[in-house]
């Protein structure tokens, strides 16, 4: 049988797996800048907690993890003969695999709410799973990188993850990146406006597929939702919204001058749009989007969606917004919420692909001390050991060379690998050591050796 892995999993080579640990450490450390503190869930978690956070298509996304041991027992026939697989998997699964980070992270606020200061203020970088389908940009297995901020109302919360956003961008030197900013509750307001409240989840799941599937599309989908064609007349003017973002905010103050809620977002995306102004940005641009939905119901304010540069044909590579209401499903009512996530294997595919990588090396010994004399090796480990004393990176070939072809094996295994220095032998407590860089050697002693490599 050839070995395979799962559609949307992968494996990752020693480079690839450096290259991600380099944007690992860039969002790692700009979190930890901003204030950030780091926390864990579990890979899986109680269906309980993840059903219904996500909508119906989020929901349908969901790994669904069998129970353990005969799980078809306590099922009675009755329900097998009716073949209804939702009645049929809720007996049978009781867990499942974590769809995001967010929402256990809302079920982490609620159980260890009495150990909390608040605002508190997480990251998290972990796995995370979806069945989706996969495709470029797209996995079944792929890492978050949240910062979420819970506790506080404040809106300069929404200005600091913009901040954040810019930061890790310029960081990564991955410049002209779009943040694309809206509210739901302009959304919300849109919708009253033009009669169609009852149908608010439709229209904005159908409306966050603008860039991807395109106007007609949309309109198609919306129709066959039940928006009526009478409110998508009313709707079209936002699907050719343009101008600067103070253009777009005079122009939705008009379009909602009867909906006190979509008025609020407005003020909200004001003041956010100012202090911005204000402030700058290093290598980001801010964009006002009142298509962007986000798709996902425990949105309440102010939603983020990140584009990479236009040079590279890629979906979003981050987004996030606040939601006031997530923990209150939990049982904790009143914690107002908002958070960001990267998608790191969007943005890795697209720094790939603008070469931002070349800078990224493989962990590497600085020293190899090649393996051609037995008796000698014992003197060339105790010098290995002072050297990683020293934080200088330092191995021994582990197979001994016992005739000219192994003793080329390990030279061009040197050389393969592009180590700096090559230890070959030693002769009174002195090593004889080769810069590979310009072919210069001589005998030196282990502290001559840590001066060189310093």
């Amino acid at each position: 049988m050839k070995p395979s892995i799962p559609k949307g999993t992968r494996d990752f080579s020693s480079t690839e797996v450096s290259k991600r640990n380099y944007i690992f450490s860039i969002i790692k450390k700009s979190f930890e800048n901003f204030g950030f503190q780091p926390i864990e869930t579990p890979s899986f978690e109680n269906s309980s907690t993840l059903m219904g956070k996500y909508g119906e298509e989020g929901d349908r996304l969901i790994f669904k993890i069998l129970n353990s041991g005969d799980y078809l027992k306590k099922v009675d026939d009755q329900l097998l003969s009716e073949k209804n697989s939702q009645k049929l998997i809720s007996k049978i699964s009781e867990k499942a695999l974590r769809y995001d980070l967010t929402v256990p992270f809302a079920r982490y606020v609620v159980q260890h709410q009495n150990d909390i200061t608040f605002p508190f203020k997480r990251y998290q970088i972990q796995p995370v799973w979806r069945a989706d389908r996969p495709q470029r940009g797209r996995f079944r297995e792929f890492y978050q990188c949240d910062a979420d901020v819970v506790g506080s109302k404040s809106l300069w919360q929404e200005v600091e993850f913009i901040q954040l956003y810019d930061t890790v961008f310029t960081n990564l030197g991955l410049a002209g990146t779009t943040i694309k900013l809206n509210n739901r509750k302009i959304l919300s307001g849109i919708a009253e406006v033009i009669g169609a409240k009852d149908k608010l989840i439709d229209f904005t799941v159908a409306l966050d597929k603008l860039d991807k599937i395109g106007k007609e599309a949309v309109i198609k989908e919306m129709v066959s939702k039940g928006v009526s064609e009478e409110a998508i007349h009313k709707v079209d003017p936002l699907f050719s919204f343009t101008g600067t973002n103070h253009d777009k905010l005079v122009a939705l103050e008009d379009m909602l001058q009867d909906s006190e809620e979509g008025l609020q977002g407005v003020r909200e995306l004001e003041f956010i749009v100012k202090a911005i102004e204000e402030l700058g940005l290093m290598s980001a641009t801010l964009a006002l989007d009142v298509t962007l939905a986000r798709g996902l119901n425990y949105y309440t304010g102010a939603i983020y969606e990140i584009a990479a540069p236009n040079t590279v044909k890629m979906g979003s590579i981050g987004g996030g917004g606040r939601y006031d209401d997530l923990t209150g499903i939990f049982g904790l009512k009143d914690v107002s919420g908002i958070g960001i996530s990267f998608g790191l294997d969007r943005i890795y595919l697209v720094m790939e692909e603008l070469g931002l990588f070349d800078a990224v090396e493989l962990p590497k010994p600085k020293v190899l001390f090649l393996n051609f004399k037995e008796e000698e090796n014992l003197q060339k480990l105790k010098a290995i050991k002072a050297l990683r004393a020293q934080n200088i990176k330092a191995e021994l070939y582990p197979d001994l060379a016992g005739s000219n072809k192994q003793q080329k094996k390990q030279w061009k295994y040197a050389t393969t690998r592009n180590i700096p220095f090559v230890v070959t032998e030693v002769a009174q407590e002195r090593f004889l050591i080769k810069n590979m860089e310009n072919g210069d050697q001589s005998f030196m002693t282990v502290n001559e050796i840590l001066k060189l490599t310093n």
